[in-house]
């Protein structure tokens, strides 16, 4: 069967928006891993299904590009609402994902916000598999963990280019620490208001960013004491911004763009 989408990017970090509001959700882990292959499907990071919802203008649900679910995408999660504000032509826009509702606006410059929702910073609530002080993990490199529905794990390194993110990534976000894996972050502190971040993303390799591991990059920072409340977030295939104020939501902003639509067939 014949299934449209539309694909978009957020600074490189590429996702498809396939809109199922009044039908069936057909998305299964095996037609995600399908699709998401680059060689011989479309290929992307993270699948957003866009569904009905009674207390939202839609529902989103996630897939990473090996078959399996996330709760949490910053950067389809922003590409879905920049479309569906066209749509409806207003400024903002409210969502449900798993992460509860998420309030989202258009900025200048072509960009969009969305507000996170709070950090999760309990041991258990990332998870890890036993308890300790989320600030500083007692494993080799004293990383900082912290949950934005999904996982996350970041190392503060003096020269990122320094570090062979594809081969330490796979061993980090399969210790024994993360029952549920978890995404990994390397990041420089350039100053109280900059980073540069490269990433690990738990079921999908190297991006060229993420929004939702530059939110957990920033707030583990924050909680550190090495970063202020907005940091200018610094991937390979661009610059975001995150603001948090230690309290409440983490605010992502970035520019969004769509790249292409088609039909895939599914079967």
């Amino acid at each position: 069967m014949p299934l449209p989408f539309v694909k978009m990017h957020a600074n490189g970090d590429d996702f498809i928006i396939v809109d199922r509001r009044g039908q069936d959700d057909p998305i299964t882990a095996q037609i995600a891993r399908r699709l998401g292959n680059r060689h011989t499907g479309i290929g992307f990071n993270q699948l957003a299904v866009v569904l009905d919802c009674d207390d939202a203008a839609a529902r989103i649900k996630f897939w990473n590009a090996n078959g399996t679910p996330l709760a949490a995408c910053g950067s389809a999660t922003r590409g879905v609402a920049d479309r569906l504000m066209h749509e409806i032509g207003s400024d903002s826009i409210v969502l449900r994902t798993d992460r509860g509702l998420l309030t989202c606006t258009r900025q200048p410059g072509r960009q969009v916000s969305v507000n996170m929702g709070e950090p999760s910073l309990d041991w258990a609530a990332v998870p890890l598999a036993e308890a300790m002080d989320t600030r500083t993990l007692s494993i080799s490199g004293n990383p900082a963990a912290c949950s934005m529905g999904n996982p996350h794990c970041t190392y503060f390194v003096d020269d990122i280019d320094a570090v062979d993110v594809p081969a330490a990534g796979p061993l980090l976000e399969n210790h024994a620490l993360f029952p549920a894996r978890t995404n990994v972050h390397f990041v420089q502190v350039l100053d109280r208001g900059h980073i540069r971040l490269r990433i690990w993303e738990r079921g999908g390799g190297v991006p060229l960013g993420s929004g939702s591991c530059c939110c957990g990059a920033v707030v583990n920072g924050i909680r550190r004491g090495l970063l202020d409340a907005t940091v200018l977030v610094q991937c390979d295939g661009g610059t975001l911004t995150v603001h948090w104020d230690g309290r409440g939501g983490v605010v992502l902003t970035g520019s969004v763009a769509p790249i292409m639509q088609g039909s895939a067939y599914v079967f």
